[in-house]
């Protein structure tokens, strides 16, 4: 359950982060004393999806540590809904749906 807890807390920040009138925007990570995060779903097989959370822990310059978490998830099934191709032409197709990550950072 705390692992669910961080993984939506990471990306709901993020996903503020995102934000033009946030003024703490980075695009490197502070090698001397940081945590990196990520968060991956990916495809396990037709019923299930990987959720795939990784922890970079940095001080001084190199990685102390990776801290990585796996959980399955079950798949959300299938959508329809309008795909475009470079030229803009659009077909209807079907592909799984995704799930929605959320972070809460407190």
């Amino acid at each position: 359950m705390n692992r669910y807890l961080l993984a939506g807390a990471l990306l709901t920040a993020m996903l503020a982060s995102c934000s033009d009138e946030n003024e703490d925007l980075t695009h490197e990570v502070n090698h001397n004393g940081s945590v990196e995060s990520s968060i991956q779903v990916s495809n396990l097989d037709a019923g299930h999806r990987l959720l795939t959370t990784r922890h970079k822990v940095w001080v001084g310059g190199s990685v102390y540590r990776t801290i990585e978490y796996t959980d399955t998830l079950p798949s959300l099934g299938l959508e329809h809904t309008v795909a475009e191709n470079e030229e803009g032409d659009e077909k209807n197709v079907t592909v799984d749906k995704d799930y929605e990550i959320y972070i809460t950072v407190k």
